[in-house]
């Protein structure tokens, strides 16, 4: 037998001259594989599912040296050394090697010890074929990093690569399967402090600046190698058998001694936790986290040095219990990844949303666990529900899991359905194959795919290992389809008595189909209370267990708050009613479904339902139900009655707020309510008093405030009056915190009460550089377009929606979604619905991911369309 090739097809010799069919259309099959293997891979920007594949077929054993030269100065560039060890299959193809930054930021290169030619195309550092070998490949490079996604601050910095950054800082296979180990240097000026995945090894004091040498890192994928440098506070504590280390900037000495302690213990529980459930040991070499002043996101899961958002670490006893449950939940969700997203790794970004459903259904575990059931339940309800609705009910709604053709699009994945709806199906699915079952086909998963990668399909084959359902068909409508299904009952009686009890379900929109789901309904009486389960499996099911059950005074539809969809609501029911039902989970579920009806025009009207709202606010004494009740006041206020009838309204709604904070008794509710009574006041009586309180610093009794409580304070006076520079100026002289005060200083130009001062910092934020700090332009954007500033801010929506592209392009993952929530979130008007849709019209090109997004921002002010009157 000789070899064959495309170019030479000498095809098969055999002794007796016989060629079999099966033997021809074997070498017909192989012979189109090795084609297909030497097709060259496109160069284009980004990094492509194409090339990905490629590389993950040809490259193995990558080793990452990183020696980063940080100088004193924010405006000088960062120097950088790499060194790339790999095993490479070759096939005749240059190499692909990600980096999107200009040429000049390469200075030279160096490939198996002899010097190559920079050659950067479409974001990729081309590597000649000749220059390359079969086996082990070294390439060295000399480089200066881009600064974006290192995060630059004037006494820190941090690196942030996910989903697809690490390419802009240094090159690099930036993409998740191709794991490696990464071994950091780090020269920082003297007095900084460091931390990253892998162990300090040593230092060096070198005139004014420290070399920090690592240890190398476990294997991981490119976004979630990291590390921090700067001017922190570091503490160092042992959590079970192993040491951690926490690194922040927070000054308010109150918050560090009540919150440290608490930050170690959080951590400690959830590891306790998780290797309890998992049965595996935790999966890394080191703990360590730092708190980072407005940072992007809630926190980011980097082995070994995990970075939190550092309000929500630092509380103090103005804290509410829910902040306290955040801080723990916030915790265990990055925690849990160490095991879901860092240990097992997804293949590829479309199954992005694996690890964010199992680390928030793994943080509800935690929590569930230190708070109990009934707290958990009333949370997870909470939490989950109304933000996947959010999304799931809009023109512009995802399915959980994604296509995903580019790696540039990955941060197009993020959002509240693989957050919010994720967890909810992870629970219907816990529910469906039983807690046993489930935990047993995850520990199957994570045992398997441990420190490689995984999809979807895996993890579904591996718990159908332990369940006789057929996953694949509850897959199908819950995971790769969008929407919710809306419940229909049909109860009829006679003589008294339950004559028989229909449910069926259809889709909110598109083609029929089933959620496979469990919850319960209860039939409510006099003196107790009948609790029915249901299985909804089929489109129609008999709830035969309720034939001859007296007829009773209402009904709860989803009572436990499990079920997903639009459920009825009984007209029978009475506000006295509902707010009498002693379970806050079921007055939880009533509240949460009477908005979503309201907003599909059924049930109450806007008006209507904020005025059963604002009855509850004496009478409702759970704080999370609270916070359920004034959010959605707060909504309908703004957003969904007309300015009209807000304004004949204001009045009563302050002093209802008012009232309900000085009658219930509970700091954390009282906070809550005071909270909301500051973001709709508009009458002059509710600024005197408001002004008072911010000028005395003299809190209403019951209510703790702290800086951050007046520096909010400070922002909506300035909102609401003409006394703009006076109290700004004054907040800002009261503020120590240097972090706190830059921030004053950043929102105080959207604040003004000049429309020209408003209209340059507007048109400032069109420069990519101004929009560094993307939670203050989003704290910006949601003052310049306040209900009471649009007649002046509305002409920035269309120059907003012309900015999305770039948006999309330069911004992290969660900042065109946050922006175009901040841009069209509290307008009601047809104008600028029209300009949404004007806008779609005119870029029928537009990405689809991105279309969606803004179909989604957009539902409000599409939906007021109708509702308002």
């Amino acid at each position: 037998m000789k070899d064959y090739s495309i170019t030479g097809m000498a095809i098969l010799v055999l002794s007796d001259m016989k060629i079999t069919f099966t033997a021809i259309l074997l070498l017909a099959l192989e012979s189109s594989f090795v084609f297909a293997q030497q097709k060259n891979v496109p160069v284009e920007p980004g990094v492509s599912l194409q090339l990905a594949e490629y590389r993950k077929s040809v490259i193995s054993n990558i080793q990452y040296s990183l020696d980063f030269q940080i100088p004193d100065r924010k405006k000088d560039p960062i120097n950088a050394a790499e060194v790339i060890n790999f095993t490479l299959k070759k096939d005749g193809q240059p190499l692909q090697i990600d980096f999107k930054q200009r040429t000049d930021h390469i200075k030279n290169i160096e490939v198996n010890g002899n010097p190559a030619t920079i050659n950067l195309q479409q974001e990729h550092l081309l590597i000649a074929a000749e220059a390359l070998k079969q086996g082990a490949n070294r390439v060295v490079i000399n480089f200066i990093p881009g600064d974006a996604s290192l995060n630059r601050n004037d006494e820190f910095l941090y690196a942030l690569f996910v989903p697809d950054h690490a390419r802009t800082v240094f090159p690099c296979f930036d993409q998740p399967d191709l794991k490696a180990t990464f071994t950091l240097a780090l020269a920082v000026p003297a007095g900084w402090k460091v931390l990253g995945n892998g162990s300090k090894k040593d230092s060096l004091v070198s005139g004014q600046y420290t070399k920090y040498h690592f240890t190398p890192s476990d294997k991981l994928p490119t976004y979630l190698f990291s590390f921090t440098a700067g001017k922190y506070t570091a503490v160092r504590k042992t959590i079970g058998a192993r040491n951690a280390e926490f690194l922040y900037r927070e000054t308010d000495q109150k918050k560090i001694r009540s919150s440290v302690d608490s930050v170690f213990e959080a951590h400690k529980n959830a590891i306790a936790f998780l290797e309890d459930w998992t049965q595996i040991k935790y999966p890394f070499q080191k703990v360590g986290f730092v708190a980072i002043p407005d940072f992007q996101f809630g926190g980011m899961e980097h082995p070994g040095e995990v970075q939190y958002e550092a309000s929500a670490l630092f509380l103090d006893d103005a804290a509410t219990k829910d902040q306290y449950i955040a801080r723990i939940n916030l915790i265990s969700h990055e925690t849990a990844h160490m095991w879901f997203g860092d240990m097992v790794t997804m293949r590829w970004f479309n199954d992005v949303w694996m690890k964010e459903v199992f680390a928030n259904f793994m943080a509800d575990k935690v929590t569930e666990k230190l708070m109990g059931k009934e707290t958990f339940n009333l949370k997870f309800l909470r939490d989950h529900y109304p933000a996947a609705y959010g999304i799931d009910r809009t023109a512009g709604a995802n399915p959980i899991r994604q296509q995903l053709d580019s790696l540039q699009d990955a941060g197009s994945m993020y959002g509240n359905i693989i957050y919010h709806k994720a967890p909810i199906m992870m629970r219907q699915l816990e529910l469906l194959m039983g807690p046993a079952n489930f935990q047993a086909g995850v520990r199957e998963y994570l045992k398997k795919y441990a420190y490689q990668n995984a999809t979807w399909p895996d993890l579904i084959t591996c718990l159908s290992h332990h369940t006789q359902v057929n996953l694949n068909a509850w897959n199908k409508v819950w995971v790769n389809e969008t929407g919710r299904p809306v419940i229909d009952a049909d109860v009829q009686y006679a003589n008294g008595k339950i004559s028989s009890f229909t449910l069926t379900q259809h889709p909110e929109t598109g083609a029929a189909r089933i959620w496979p789901q469990a919850f319960e309904i209860t039939l409510v009486y006099a003196d107790h209370q009948e609790t029915i389960p249901v299985n909804l499996n089929e489109q129609t099911v008999q709830l035969s267990a309720t034939v001859g059950m007296a007829r009773p005074l209402y009904i709860v539809y989803n009572s436990n708050g499990l079920g997903y969809g639009l459920f009825p609501l009984d007209p029978d029911l009475s506000a006295d009613q509902l707010f009498a039902l002693k379970s806050p989970i079921q007055r939880a579920s009533v509240y949460i479904n009477a908005y979503e009806n309201m907003l599909n025009g059924q049930g109450y009207a806007p008006a209507e339902l904020m005025k059963l709202f604002e009855k509850g606010l004496n009478m409702e004494k759970e704080e999370s139900n609270i916070r359920v009740l004034t959010g959605y006041i707060s909504s309908i206020y703004w957003e969904f009655v007309s300015p009209a009838v807000r304004n004949a309204n204001t009045e009563v709604l302050e002093q209802t707020l008012w009232n309900a904070m000085e009658q219930q008794s509970a700091p954390n509710i009282k906070k809550i309510l005071f909270s909301t009574y500051q973001g709709i006041y508009q009458s002059k009586a509710a600024a005197q008093r408001i002004y008072d309180i911010w000028k005395t610093q003299t809190p209403p009794q019951g209510v703790k405030l702290n800086e951050d409580d007046y520096i909010s304070m400070a922002f909506q006076i300035a909102l609401k009056s003409d006394t703009v520079v006076q109290v700004l100026k004054q907040q800002e002289e009261r503020v120590k915190d240097p972090n706190r005060k830059k921030r004053m200083e950043f929102l105080m130009p959207a604040l003004s009460t000049d429309v020209k001062e408003r209209d340059a910092f507007f048109n400032s934020l069109k420069e990519r550089k101004n929009r560094e700090k993307e939670a203050w332009v989003l704290s910006a954007l949601s003052y310049l377009h306040h209900p009471l500033r649009q007649s002046t801010s509305v002409k920035y929506v269309p120059e907003s929606l012309n900015l999305l592209e770039e948006i999309r392009a330069t911004g992290d993952i969660f900042f065109p979604q946050s922006f175009i929530n901040a841009t069209l979130g509290n307008y009601q008007t047809n104008e600028v619905a029209d300009m949404v849709n004007e806008y779609i019209k005119a870029h029928p090109n537009l990405n689809l991911k991105l279309k969606g997004k803004l179909l989604q921002g957009a539902d409000n002010v599409m939906r007021a369309q109708k509702l308002v009157k």
